[in-house]
């Protein structure tokens, strides 16, 4: 059975729960919308208007929208905990950055510690992004978007009912949709995971065991702790690479099951 154990180590995600332990390993995404629905968000009313672009940069520290004006902020890569927010000589410890004219609508946002959301990022709710995440200029996410730890989405990459494990990075030109990045996967840019098959039905995967069928219309790539992708290259609905996979650049990636190690070109 494809069951995450198979794709990742969930011993030190945050969410682990939403992957149930004797299921295919897409009950992850089957669970996405209860799971987030069931979560307490922040009230960042006070100092945000849903759906506008902030006019000034705000820090989120200790549950609380502070502005940036009054502060001294060190842009430097939020991935590794160099963000640095400075009141009076003393470092904010955890303390999130909001650039001006980032737009996040909705009331179901939830940032951890160390986040960096740039301008021109924009973030529909409901939106989970872990500690020392980074979401840069020009990113769009949909909504039902679950980032962990570490993890990059970055500039003009779009994404869609999907969940990243912590470290799990697309920085430049991607598309997602409902998709699972493991611990430590890098999309080259330009990469993309369709997620809706060309001419319509389930998303069924293929196994050297026989055909899987996953009750979903919309599946894209399930990609297993540290594969990576090269640029411009594409997943068809429904491929599912095992850890340390690698698919080379300007290559399309059949659906189905490839295991461990798969070198794809």
């Amino acid at each position: 059975m494809l069951t995450a154990a198979s794709f990742f180590s969930l011993t030190n995600f945050a969410h682990k729960e939403l992957f149930e332990k004797n299921s295919e390993v897409w009950s992850g995404l089957q669970n996405l919308k209860e799971y987030m629905n069931s979560l307490t968000y922040p009230d960042l009313s006070s100092a945000i208007k849903p759906g506008s672009p902030l006019a000034d940069t705000l820090v989120y520290y200790d549950g609380k929208l502070l502005p940036g004006d009054d502060l001294s902020i060190q842009f430097d890569d939020a991935t590794k905990g160099k963000l640095k927010v400075i009141h009076k000589d003393k470092i904010l410890e955890g303390a999130s950055v909001l650039m001006a004219g980032a737009v996040l609508a909705g009331d179901r946002i939830l940032l951890g510690k160390g986040v960096l959301v740039e301008s021109g990022a924009f973030i529909k709710s409901p939106a989970i992004i872990g500690d020392r995440t980074e979401i840069r200029q020009g990113a769009y996410l949909r909504g039902y978007c679950l980032a962990g730890a570490g993890c990059v989405i970055g500039h003009v990459t779009e994404v869609k009912h999907t969940i990243f494990l912590d470290d799990a990075k697309a920085g430049h030109f991607a598309y997602l949709g409902d998709s699972i990045l493991g611990n430590e996967v890098n999309l080259g840019a330009g990469t993309k995971l369709a997620n809706l098959r060309f001419l319509g039905g389930e998303v069924q995967v293929r196994t050297e065991h026989g055909t899987i069928s996953t009750g979903l219309r919309k599946l894209g790539a399930i990609l297993g702790d540290q594969t990576q992708t090269g640029c411009n290259s594409v997943t068809n609905p429904g491929a599912l690479l095992g850890p340390k996979s690698m698919v080379m650049p300007n290559t399309t990636v059949g659906s189905g099951y490839h295991e461990k190690g798969s070198l794809i070109r």
